[in-house]
């Protein structure tokens, strides 16, 4: 180590050892190790492959996309619908991601009056 700030010192000239020193500590934190990213294995394998197989009354879940869902479901004894995107964990098991939205009977009620509207203005843009 005391070798490679000689080395830097002598090539450089102007600079002091305390301005060495810091470069030195710069070059070794510019590159932390970077934990490994999981690969996203839940994009490429086929949707539906293994979430019909998995617990929690999927009878209740509609495909609408890849990776994409519509679920029924019971929660703290109010029923929501669920449009939500789902991921794979390691084990291959599905997951509900972050993004999406649960709506209660009444809003759900609500998007589908609105549906032809909807329709209208996707035409018009």
């Amino acid at each position: 180590m005391p070798k490679s700030k000689e080395v830097l010192s002598s090539t450089s000239g102007s600079d002091s050892d305390s301005e060495v020193e810091t470069k030195a500590k710069r070059k070794k934190t510019e590159k932390p190790e970077k934990p490994a990213k999981k690969p996203k294995s839940g994009e490429s394998s086929k949707p539906g492959g293994s979430s019909k197989g998995s617990s929690n009354g999927d009878d209740n879940m509609f495909q609408i996309g890849k990776m994409r869902y519509v679920s029924v479901r019971d929660f703290k004894g109010k029923v929501l619908i669920d449009i939500r995107e789902y991921w794979m964990n390691q084990d291959g098991e599905m997951k509900p991601g972050k993004k999406g939205i649960s709506l209660n009977p009444e809003q759900w009620n609500q998007l589908k009056d609105q549906i032809s509207e909807i329709d209208d203005a996707i035409k018009r843009i």
